[in-house]
């Protein structure tokens, strides 16, 4: 049978990172993958594994068990030059464009605001659009070291002329099929219930793609609510979500979340989200960034000066989902 080519009937025009799914496979195949500990603090896991023009994913929002605290040291570390990948998460990719560690995002869904459109008009920020669903989809490819993955979506829609994808006629049935660029970030950032000190991660409740986030990514930092010993991951292997030989750093970091919820464990702040919403979306993100970010050294005197044990106890207290499917 003589080869037939491939037909690529259209391409979207926006840039996207490069995909290299073996440099990614000998990248992480590199990786030491002994029991060795793996606990530092949020300062060291940032500085060590974060470098200014890398490619950044977190799971899974700024107010639903995100890694707000890690995010916050990219902020506090001033970190440079970041591509991101936002997902659905606006108001995490407003805080870095302002606070100047943001110059790139891949976009699902998106509410913009004053300091964004600034940027964007500014050329300080370049926007990529996709959707929620298709950036999970990029994740997906990466983390199976494909090149590429087929979506059933994006065709047809003014996001594809501005995202990486591609028009191609399906090889099995000849039909026009979209295709969309694998996606390996340099780092994941990922914040879960229970790690152990190796990196075992277990994430309870509703998740979105903290796995393929984290085998598709070259290093992954985990923040965790309760650093559990080994033996109850061996006890009951089924739980665990994120397998140590992954990742990177651990870090112990209560209200990690914060001032969203991890739930199960604590409700989110509303004051502080009203807070945060009217930053982005009425221009006072310095303003935020200055209380929040800047004007402490560390999480440690955030909690303790901006919050206070008081409000952190009543935060736990609110905390109603505490049964099936968020606790071991």
């Amino acid at each position: 049978m003589a080869a037939k080519s491939l037909q690529i009937l259209e391409e979207g025009h926006g840039e996207y990172l490069r995909v290299d799914p073996d440099g990614f496979r000998a990248s992480v195949g590199r990786k030491d993958r002994r029991m060795r500990p793996k606990l530092v603090s949020v300062a060291e896991a940032i500085s060590k594994f974060v470098a200014d023009g890398d490619y950044l994913v977190w799971e899974t929002n700024y107010l639903q068990r995100g890694p707000a605290a890690l995010l916050r040291e990219v902020m506090r570390q001033q970190k440079q030059r970041l591509w991101v990948c936002g997902k659905f998460t606006w108001v995490a990719v407003a805080l870095l464009t302002e606070a100047g560690c943001c110059d790139r995002a891949d976009m699902g869904f998106f509410v913009g605001g004053p300091a964004v459109t600034r940027a964007v008009l500014e050329k300080r920020l370049t926007i990529y659009e996709y959707s929620n669903l298709v950036l999970t989809a990029r994740l997906r490819a990466g983390a199976m070291g494909a090149s590429f993955i087929p979506v059933r979506s994006l065709g047809g829609t003014d996001g594809f002329k501005y995202s990486g994808a591609k028009l191609i006629e399906d090889p099995f049935t000849g039909e026009p099929t979209v295709v969309v660029p694998a996606l390996n970030p340099d780092v994941a950032l990922i914040h879960v219930h229970q790690a152990d000190e190796y990196g075992n991660a277990r994430a309870f409740g509703t998740n979105i793609s903290d796995v393929e986030a984290a085998l598709a990514s070259r290093k992954v930092i985990i923040s965790a609510e309760e650093i559990i010993g080994t033996e109850e991951f061996r006890h009951n292997p089924g739980l665990t979500k994120i397998p140590y030989y992954v990742v990177d750093a651990v870090v112990h970091r209560p209200f990690g979340s914060y001032p969203g919820e991890c739930p199960g464990r604590y409700a989110s702040d509303t004051a502080h989200v009203v807070e945060v919403f009217g930053a982005v979306s009425l221009d006072r993100i310095k303003n935020y960034l200055d209380k929040w970010v800047f004007g402490v050294k560390s999480e440690e005197q955030m909690l303790a000066e901006r919050v206070g044990p008081a409000r952190l106890l009543e935060l736990e207290r609110r905390a109603t989902v505490i049964a099936e499917g968020y606790r071991p």
